[in-house]
């Protein structure tokens, strides 16, 4: 694919995709999460589901690298100490990306919604990592293979709510603090980040363009949010991923004339019902 072309993309919407960028790069550094908003926004912008997580991605490698080096740098987190959990992150991202692609793209139109909404529900309802009793229940092999491979997967996969999942793992498995847990989380999060990245660079689904323009919207986003120490920010953050995720839900129904993705979220409604 042509590094410099735009896919067919306005300059209007290059535009807004790096807002969404920087947006999703203040809220991930405040409460995680900021998939919910970039991917949906590739997904209106025109994508095709494969573009859509792959160019995500591109952008979300960005935020996860520089915080995993600022962790590492400041002797939060020492990598090498994590080998069996970095290679059980790579083997499952790397697999999760390798299925995904091979999936009909039809499919991949009618599930992602589902996902979202799964996603967005699930963050809703969920205790926060800091909220879980820190206590170690399994070692840290068993969590390499269990949390790592797994979370890795479905990061490779999908993608939305990954760092979520890897830091309440961590604190609830391995009992760490909320401080080491984020520390971690970012180093895990970065390999599953680049894993997918890999295989999707082989596949020919990365849109450079809006993802290497949503990065450094999404680089600038965290800065700020680094900088910023807001009282339950967290709190305000939350609600707004749901609602990005519904927005995106609504108008992927609106558009499904063979009715399968208002099948699908009925399904969910009547399980979590």
């Amino acid at each position: 694919m042509d590094l410099f072309s735009f896919h067919g993309l306005a300059l209007d919407t290059l535009g807004m995709l790096f807002g969404v960028g920087l947006l999703a790069g203040f809220v991930d550094a405040i409460a995680g999460g900021g998939g919910l908003l970039t991917l949906p926004a590739l997904l209106w912008a025109g994508l095709s589901p494969a573009e859509s997580l792959a160019t995500n991605k591109v952008q979300s490698s960005f935020g996860s690298f520089s915080a995993a080096l600022k962790f590492t740098r400041d002797g939060e987190v020492k990598p090498r100490e994590m080998a069996s959990m970095i290679a059980c992150t790579f083997a499952g991202s790397a697999i999760g990306a390798i299925i995904v692609q091979m999936l009909d793209p039809g499919f991949l139109r009618n599930v992602i919604p589902v996902l979202l909404v799964g996603i967005a529900v699930w963050l809703m309802v969920t205790p926060k990592a800091g909220e879980i009793d820190a206590h170690q229940r399994i070692g840290e092999r068993a969590f390499a293979l269990l949390a790592g491979t797994g979370i890795g997967f479905y990061d490779g996969f999908f993608g939305p709510g990954t760092g979520t999942f890897f830091a309440i793992a961590f604190v609830s498995l391995l009992g760490f603090n909320l401080r080491k847990a984020t520390a971690h989380t970012k180093v895990l999060n970065f390999t599953s980040n680049i894993a997918a990245l890999l295989f999707f660079l082989m596949g020919g689904h990365i849109v450079w363009v809006a993802g290497l323009l949503m990065g450094v919207g999404q680089s600038l986003g965290a800065q700020l949010g680094a900088q910023m120490v807001i009282r339950n920010g967290a709190a305000i953050v939350r609600p707004m991923l749901v609602v990005a995720s519904l927005a995106i839900t609504a108008k992927l129904v609106w558009t499904d004339e063979q009715g399968y993705i208002r099948a699908a979220i009925g399904a969910l409604a009547a399980w979590f019902a």
